[in-house]
């Protein structure tokens, strides 16, 4: 059976000022997690949730994302003559699961204003919406744990996790409806406020990057109008939503790191490395003997 969720978007269209001056001359989505760049783990959990296309959004000078997801027969054929036959499958995989699209956000006006740059090319389904940043280690891919949810029950879905109150100003944060949860994941929500004050904040479940949302969405994004900053929130155009759509968050049982930040990077580094069997054993030996 076909995927009911086909299309994921995926924003990359920001400058990365907080890895500079690296993310001058590489784009921050890039950025190593070992051995592999951070948006290829975002892509690959698209990919093992059942979505078909990815909707790349970059700014100009960013090609290289591009080119990192185009299929090179060459470094795939020199790879597989020296005896790597695994990396070269993998290399493989993305060209024969998923086709990519890349379209250019001209300007930097929110999160909004970059998943409307890719309405065209959403078909007008439900579709998708994953957050570079947010690297989310999990035996199930927390996109395919949303698409079940969406399958039950269908509406704008945002994945949530607890913040602290120092971190809430930071976040969209939702206000649960003052109804039964749908399960002990799902709830129903009456609104979402973006980055409150520590008094405005209806719950301490702030959004992080996966979104599984209605095309109407696109629609009310359109409508949106900016905010103090000129710029689009996507949590905005969600919102205006809410009289016809039902708003659902999944909170997601994970580890996420956030690899907008150069720490956040580290951490993740570290974390897969140390699940990993051909490494594992060498950074334990590594970090004892920092001791």
């Amino acid at each position: 059976m076909s995927p009911t969720i086909r299309t994921a978007i995926i924003p990359a269209a920001g400058l990365g000022t907080r890895f500079l001056p690296l993310s001058k001359a590489v784009p921050k989505e890039l950025t190593p997690i070992i051995d592999r760049p951070a948006i290829h783990y975002i892509v690959q959990e698209a990919m093992e949730a059942g979505i078909e296309h990815i909707v790349i959004v970059i700014s100009y000078g960013k090609e290289a994302l591009q080119e990192y997801f185009t299929p090179s027969l060459w470094i795939e054929e020199t790879i597989r003559a020296k005896g790597n036959p695994l990396i070269a499958d993998e290399l493989r995989q993305f060209a024969d699961n998923l086709t990519f699209t890349y379209v250019i956000q001209p300007e930097q006006r929110g999160l909004g204003h970059a998943v409307l740059c890719a309405k065209q090319f959403s078909s007008q389904e439900p579709f998708a919406v994953l957050l570079p940043d947010d690297l989310i280690v999990t035996e199930q891919p927390v996109l395919a744990q949303m698409i079940r949810e969406w399958e039950k029950n269908p509406g704008n879905y945002v994945a949530v996790e607890e913040v602290t109150i120092e971190q809430i100003s930071s976040y969209g944060v939702v206000h649960p409806a003052n109804v039964e949860p749908v399960n002990d994941r799902t709830t129903l929500l009456q609104g979402v406020i973006e980055k409150p004050t520590r008094d405005q904040a209806p719950s301490n479940l702030g959004i992080v990057g996966r979104y599984i949302l209605m095309p109407e969405v696109f629609d009310a994004l359109e409508l949106t109008t900016p905010g103090a900053i000129g710029e689009i929130q996507l949590t905005d155009g969600i919102a205006n939503t809410l009289d016809r759509i039902p708003l659902y968050s999944y909170r997601f049982d994970a580890t996420r790191y956030d690899c907008g930040t150069p720490l956040g990077v580290l951490q993740a580094s570290v974390a897969l490395a140390l699940e990993r069997p051909d490494i594992a054993l060498t950074v334990k030996q590594w970090f004892l003997a920092q001791d």
